[in-house]
């Protein structure tokens, strides 16, 4: 039975893909920040376990926790756990983005880092980090989100080369449009660190907040978590993984499209298609 340690498996991607891999006979290792969120997992009959990305002492305990159940190996990583900073470049304080890459981005290289020895040792591992079409096709008012998604292609990238030979892989999935509680999510951290009410986006901002408060219907080419399970699925059984997943086709049509189009035109194209920041 192969092992894996998921971050962020309360609800939505991770969630999907804790069930998922273990309905494959994988043994999963679903972490969840919450306490009440680690009981019901449990309850769902995964090993659930503590794990807040952006405390040390928390991922230590849970990497250790992991290991000493299985004796010191761990085939397998996913990347998951974190939230979405909504808000005007201009508006974000030093806070909201350090908020924003303590969890999204510092939390999973910690992570990563403690568990790569272990897969050292058994000469084997799979790493795969769950990225976003915002990791390479910038929308408006997603600024720190962006910025996280973006860093987190390179860090992958660079992580990927500094691993060859060791028997470890290291893929991004790059999920578009996801069946979620990201917008819900949201809301909290946007209104802690965004001052709408001043700023001169602000007649954006009420159009983004009707949306988070009443999503309405789910937007064209929306997949369920299954979809980025499948990709999940290819990353950490396939024997030649592939460094990037785009799921969606968004995902798939901005990929190509910002390799065909000058920086004019996509930049048209993304302001269209995020409804000029309003969504």
């Amino acid at each position: 039975m192969k092992s894996i340690l998921i971050s962020g498996c309360s609800s939505g991607i991770g969630h999907a893909v804790a069930h998922g891999l273990k309905a494959r006979g994988w043994r999963v290792f679903a972490g969840a920040r919450d306490a009440g969120d680690v009981a019901r997992l449990a309850d769902e009959g995964l090993e659930s376990l503590p794990l807040d990305l952006d405390d040390s002492a928390s991922i230590r305990a849970a990497v250790a926790e992991v290991l000493a159940r299985t004796g010191g190996t761990l085939d397998a990583l996913f990347n998951n756990g974190g939230f979405g900073q909504v808000g005007a470049v201009e508006d974000l304080t030093r806070d909201a983005l350090r908020e924003q890459f303590e969890t999204n981005l510092f939390g999973w290289v910690e992570l990563s880092n403690r568990v790569i020895p272990a897969m050292r040792a058994q000469g084997h591992g799979r790493i795969v980090m769950n990225g976003s079409v915002l990791g390479y096709a910038a929308f408006p008012y997603r600024g720190a989100y962006n910025a996280v998604k973006f860093a987190l292609e390179g860090l992958s990238d660079t992580l990927r080369m500094e691993l060859a030979g060791a028997g470890i892989s290291v893929s991004l999935v790059e999920p578009g449009p996801i069946v979620s509680r990201f917008r819900e999510n949201c809301l909290p951290h946007f209104e802690k660190h965004i001052a709408w009410q001043t700023s001169v986006h602000r007649a954006s901002y009420e159009a983004q907040l009707a949306r988070l408060k009443n999503p309405g219907p789910v937007a064209p080419f929306t997949l369920s978590p299954d979809a980025v399970l499948e990709k999940v699925i290819h990353a950490l059984e396939s024997p030649r993984p592939r460094a990037r997943y785009p799921v969606t086709v968004p995902s798939v049509a901005f990929w190509w499209l910002k390799r065909l189009l000058s920086i004019r035109m996509m930049d048209k194209l993304l302001l269209r298609a995020s409804g000029g920041g309003k969504r």
